[in-house]
């Protein structure tokens, strides 16, 4: 996961603030809608942690045919993830 929970609590925090400061959102709960957020941000990384995988997994059956083609492990993995989010109807 690319930002750590600090991170993600005060972006959650910095969302429902600025809403309600605009007048857009009406909480009866701050902490409780602050949670809420903070989880679906968790969630959505998940989904991305779990495609990076799947596209090591991938590389790691095709590694041979890489060594002999003339393209990094970088590109590739960046290809392979590509087709795996398009595959599962995933917006990077």
């Amino acid at each position: 996961m690319r930002l750590s929970p600090d991170e993600i609590q005060f972006i959650s925090r910095r969302i429902v603030k600025t809403l309600v400061a605009a007048e857009r959102l009406e909480v009866d709960d701050e902490r409780r809608v602050i949670e809420g957020i903070a989880r679906v941000i968790v969630d959505d990384l998940s989904v991305e942690d779990r495609l990076n995988e799947e596209a090591r997994e991938v590389l790691a059956q095709h590694m041979t045919h890489m060594e002999r083609s003339d393209i990094t492990y970088s590109e590739m993995f960046k290809k392979v993830k590509r087709e795996l989010a398009k595959k599962k109807g995933i917006v990077l």
